[in-house]
């Protein structure tokens, strides 16, 4: 006797409705019910009353009752074992849609109380004589194996499906295949982390039943089904073919031709598919003109998917972005096709930039330049920035186009539009170090735009030109004292450069030799170490003004060789992944992965990349190589230990070192001595992750030093030649003497918190 609600309301008409006499009213009931459950309102009580429905000729009605039993089942699982008769029934049933729906329907109910109760209709359904029931029969052992993996191996359904592979209806092989991948996926993601960093060539130890390993008779079985299948079909056998590896490079050659055809498809995902296999197998090729024939090949149908609505193209672009970094020739006279639309978004807007600046070269770079000024006068702020950022790449990357970018980015920066003006300034800095001592008759340009930056990143690339050029800027100390006044006011990336440039004017200006300028370049270098190291809150900055003041008083020679030494010229990367990343994202084109440009690792899951996963795909070491790992510690606490005899930049007292111990060996035995810290390092017993800092600074004395009485050099040490008289210059102490020196018998019982000394 079932239980029923009160005999008002909505559910309580449908549930008169569905038991009435007549068939049509019954129908409509049914219709109404799944109105209300698409809409999301609970009709889960009438679970009885539509079960009553399922034995019917009227297919439209039976689908509908499927889709309530697929929606119900997992909240309702006792209720669905009255179903198992009629679907043992249907899968009888001499109607093949009748057959597949029942099947498909079992295997989508995922209830285990009904699972026992799927293996013989489904043995039934893999050898039924309609291909449209084999094919559904296929996907439902996948189906199977994610419920419960152990069923499908005992029944044998694993090897049905190897058979169904040389099935004479492509679509029934289609589905086979992508069964089985899914069901290889499932298993080799499974197995033991000590298996073969191929998944699809498995140690022997671990090959496990559900294993989808492609021979070469199944590879000619799925390379005569591809041109008959239907789309999915199709991507399906794709994917299974960009799994196998070729035994040579004959078998290479021979897939790349039997898959060219599908470049003519009109789907985009199957184009990408046909792609990934082609630049997979193309890594076996060793012919030069069946290379570039099969890249010549590739070119028109990725020019045709840019033809797709805006989301399709913005996937196609990610992809092809990706496919230039390992093969730059592939769209190299295509540029034209990447030109922006007045249309088009903003996302797809950059990506075509920045495949614009990939493809540029001396032969088409004038073209490029026009349309890249053309839409830096564009409204969209985030746009123009882009391209004017474009523009500077394409001068560090062509070399012969340099000046004729410069002479854009100064026509940009007479605008007098403020972010214009701030983002050419930003790529003025990149051209600057790639040509140095080349463009500098700009720089007075760039200096009178001085009053209009407000962005931290525009102001620190002026001021690292103004320090870079500080012997040829007749008024450099005037404009960084502007910065200096404002120094606790700036941004971190902005007081940074302004300590370098202010110390590489007073290094260029050649101390008191260098008459007025030089006393003026003093004056503002004393102040500005003075002001970062007593009032800036940033450790960065400190440590820096520290740095600069170590070197300036002890070698002046010494800090010109650091703060002025040669800086190679930049460059940009040909590639934005590294190289094993790259040849992994090339095997996921078409996937959430190549247009990430991320390994799948970092998004599905986890949600990061294991150390196990990095070891597999070669990018990092084994832990086998952590005997040259512990070398390398080694050699680096000997040069440490070594360094600490001579001086300590942390230590500010200018007197000589009384320690007479040796360097080298002897060194690292004194320090490790010293710092248990250093010594756990070494033996492999450490858990502190700081040990290794510890053991570098592992004596420095915290208590602020005293300035030296008869200061030898400019700034209290022994420098010469750049005698500015700064003896009394000495560091800020960061706390009162009286309150850092503590009794020793004190300290015993006031240990540092985090033991570091």
């Amino acid at each position: 006797m079932s239980i029923r609600g009160p005999r008002k309301g909505e559910n309580y008409e449908l549930s008169v409705d569905l038991n009435s006499e007549y068939r049509d009213k019954r129908k409509d009931a049914i219709k109404r019910v799944i109105a209300s459950m698409t809409v999301g309102k609970d009709v889960s009580g009438l679970f009885p009353d539509v079960l009553k429905n399922m034995q019917t000729d009227d297919l439209e009605q039976k689908k509908l009752v499927y889709l309530y039993l697929m929606n119900y089942a997992k909240t309702q699982p006792e209720l669905v074992i009255l179903a198992v008769n009629t679907f043992v029934k249907d899968s009888d049933d001499p109607n093949p849609l009748v057959r597949a729906l029942a099947i498909r329907t079992m295997g989508c109910l995922r209830a285990e109380k009904i699972i026992d109760y799927l293996c013989d209709p489904l043995q039934k359904a893999l050898r039924d004589e309609n291909p449209y029931v084999r094919k559904t029969a296929a996907l439902c052992v996948a189906k199977l194996y994610d419920l419960k993996p152990e069923l499908v191996i005992e029944n044998g359904f694993l090897e049905q499906l190897h058979e169904m592979i040389s099935d004479s209806n492509p679509m029934v092989v289609a589905n086979t295949v992508a069964a089985l991948t899914d069901i290889h996926i499932s298993s080799t993601s499974s197995l033991p982390s000590t298996s073969s960093p191929d998944p699809s060539n498995p140690a022997p130890d671990t090959i496990s039943p559900a294993v989808f390993n492609i021979t070469p008779a199944i590879l000619n079985k799925l390379l005569v089904a591809l041109n008959e299948c239907s789309e999915w079909g199709r991507v399906a056998v794709l994917n299974a073919l960009a799994r196998y590896r070729a035994a040579d490079d004959k078998e290479s050659e021979h897939i790349c031709e039997r898959v060219v055809p599908q470049f003519q498809h009109v789907n985009g995902s199957v184009v990408l598919a046909a792609v990934k296999v082609v630049m997979i197998h193309l890594r076996n090729v060793h012919r030069e003109e069946l290379i570039k024939s099969l890249i010549r090949k590739m070119a028109p149908p990725l020019v045709t998917l840019l033809s797709s609505p805006p989301e399709v193209q913005w996937v196609a672009l990610r992809n092809i972005n990706l496919l230039l970094q390992k093969r730059p020739e592939l769209l190299s006279s295509e540029i034209r096709v990447f030109f922006c639309k007045y249309n088009d978004p903003l996302y797809v807007k950059v990506e075509k930039v920045d495949i614009m600046v990939r493809l540029g070269n001396d032969r088409n770079v004038d073209a490029l330049l026009s349309e890249l000024k053309e839409y830096a006068s564009e409204v969209d702020v985030d746009f123009v920035r882009k391209s004017v950022k474009a523009i500077g790449q394409t001068a560090v990357k062509i070399e012969e186009a340099a000046e004729k970018c410069v002479n854009v980015l100064l026509e940009l920066i007479a605008t007098r539009v403020s972010y214009v003006v701030q983002e050419a300034i930003v790529v003025m800095k990149d051209i600057f170090r790639k040509y140095p001592s080349t463009y500098e008759g700009v720089i007075p340009t760039l200096c009178a735009n001085l009053d209009e930056l407000d962005e931290p990143e525009a102001k620190a690339s002026l001021i690292w030109i103004i320090g870079e050029y500080a012997n040829k800027i007749d008024n450099a100390d005037d404009l960084l004292t502007l910065f200096v006044d404002s120094f606790t006011e700036e941004s971190y990336p902005v007081q940074l450069q302004v300590l370098t440039a202010v110390v590489k004017l007073f290094l260029k200006s050649g101390g008191e030799g260098g008459g007025d300028r030089g006393r003026r370049a003093q004056v503002v270098v004393q102040r500005v170490l003075q002001v970062a190291t007593r009032e800036c809150d940033s450790p960065d900055v400190r440590d820096r003004a520290y740095i600069y003041w170590r070197l300036l008083s002890m070698d002046p020679g010494a800090a010109k060789s650091v703060v002025l030494s040669h800086r190679p010229p930049i460059s940009i990367p040909r590639t934005t992944v590294a190289p094993a990343v790259l040849d992994e994202l090339i095997g996921e084109v078409g996937s959430l992965a190549s247009a990430y440009h991320k390994p799948e690792e970092t998004f599905v899951g986890k949600g990061r990349v294991g150390a196990d996963a990095l070891q597999q795909k070669g990018v990092v070491p084994p832990p086998s190589a952590g005997l040259e790992d512990d070398l390398t510690t080694r050699k680096a606490l000997q040069t440490v230990a070594a360094g600490q005899q001579s001086e300590n930049l942390l230590d500010f007292d200018d007197g000589p070192s009384t320690d007479t111990s040796s360097g080298g060996l002897g060194g690292l035995s004194n320090l490790t001595l010293q710092q248990p810290a250093a010594a756990n390092l070494l033996a492999g017993t450490s858990s502190n992750p700081l040990d290794d800092l510890v053991s570098i600074f592992g004596n420095v004395s915290m208590e602020p030093s005293q300035p030296s009485a008869n200061p030898a050099g400019p700034f209290g040490g022994s420098g010469a030649g750049m005698g500015l008289g700064f003896g009394g210059l000495t560091p800020a102490p960061a706390a009162p003497a009286q309150a850092t020196q503590q009794p020793q018998q004190q300290q015993g019982g006031q240990e540092d918190l985090l033991g570091l000394f």
